[in-house]
């Protein structure tokens, strides 16, 4: 199949090439009306080079090389990838992107199977989430796979494939939530700041680092974190088909790939090229092309990815404290 497509592809750009290279060289060489010969061959040249960029892209419209999409998801799950009001890691990954592209990869009549590459430490919650339903929605075989990290959220998301495949010495696991506040009370007597309550409703500033945590706040914030960790458990025991219990006794540990595959948490410790190899197999082709889909975005969205890089490098630490955001939650 992939050589048939590879001939076709071929024959479009060339028969288009040759097609161009005659019109270019009929308008600017062989008669050169008005442009001196210089500027002929020169025009000339300029019309074939964007035939072929025509050809080459109507080729691969019409003679797809692929059969298996690529997602990846890597660095901290998070909503926007820290396109919010302070930046965060510029490694992080955006979530609502990576459900765009698994649904375009689902749309698309050429993709036969999807590959979710993981390679992260976990992150927020409902995005994870979502990205899991997405996996879980794709109409073909999913396969997780993690080189390096997959715990937390990267395990939440991997529970919504039909596999998880690890190397020897990925780290795998950590299936836990917790939630943090950063406690400024006695740093702000310090310096004279007080903190005077404008609320309606119990448990409305429950976590402000401006003050002492009451009691019945620990406990409110606890059982929330409690909730959400009764979710975890359950999407996973779930989708991997574990026991719940078992689920728990991990105790949100991270094990190494092989552990983890004694255990049941990973189906198969093998390479990529492993991986593809089996694919093949199941697909029953010679190999597997695998393309990667990643978001399309316009020059002014790269100049703003860039500048929040520059953003995080000189002041991820003072945003980070300065962030509204007082009790943070996460896998």
């Amino acid at each position: 199949m992939a050589s048939t497509e590879g001939i076709g592809r071929l024959a479009v750009v060339v028969l288009a090439t040759a097609a161009f290279a005659v019109i270019g060289v009929g308008l600017f060489v062989l008669y050169p009306e008005t442009l001196t010969d210089l500027f002929g061959v020169a025009f000339a040249l300029a019309v074939i080079f964007v035939g072929v960029r025509i050809a080459s892209s109507v080729a691969a419209s019409l003679f797809p090389g692929y059969d298996v999409a690529e997602v990846a998801v890597e660095g901290p799950i998070t909503r926007d990838g820290g396109g919010g009001r302070f930046p965060s890691s510029p490694g992080s990954t955006p979530a609502d992107d990576v459900v765009e592209q698994i649904d375009r990869a689902d749309e698309d009549e050429n993709v036969r199977a999807l590959l979710v590459k993981l390679n992260t430490p976990g992150g927020e919650v409902v995005p994870s989430d979502d990205i899991k339903l997405a996996a879980e929605r794709f109409d073909g075989p999913t396969i997780a796979y993690t080189t390096d990290v997959c715990a937390s959220g990267g395990y939440w998301i991997a529970s919504g494939c039909d596999e998880l495949w690890a190397r020897d010495g990925s780290i795998v696991g950590s299936i836990g939530v917790i939630g943090s506040r950063v406690n400024a009370s006695e740093l702000a007597a310090k310096v004279g700041l007080s903190y005077e309550r404008l609320a309606a409703g119990e448990y409305k500033d429950a976590g402000t680092p401006l003050k002492e945590l009451e009691a019945d706040e620990r406990a409110y914030l606890q059982g929330l974190i409690d909730d959400y960790y009764e979710t975890f458990v359950e999407r996973v025991s779930d989708g991997r088909d574990l026991d719940p219990e078992f689920v728990r006794e991990t105790e949100a540990r991270i094990y190494l790939g092989e552990t983890a595959h004694e255990m049941g948490l990973v189906d198969v410790i093998g390479t990529r090229r492993d991986l593809e190899d089996d694919l093949a197999d199941r697909l029953e082709v010679d190999e597997v092309t695998v393309e990667e889909f990643e978001p399309e975005r316009p020059l002014m969205s790269r100049i703003g990815a860039g500048a929040r890089s520059c953003a995080y490098a000189f002041g991820a630490g003072v945003a980070g404290l300065a962030d509204e955001r007082e009790f943070r939650l996460r896998t």
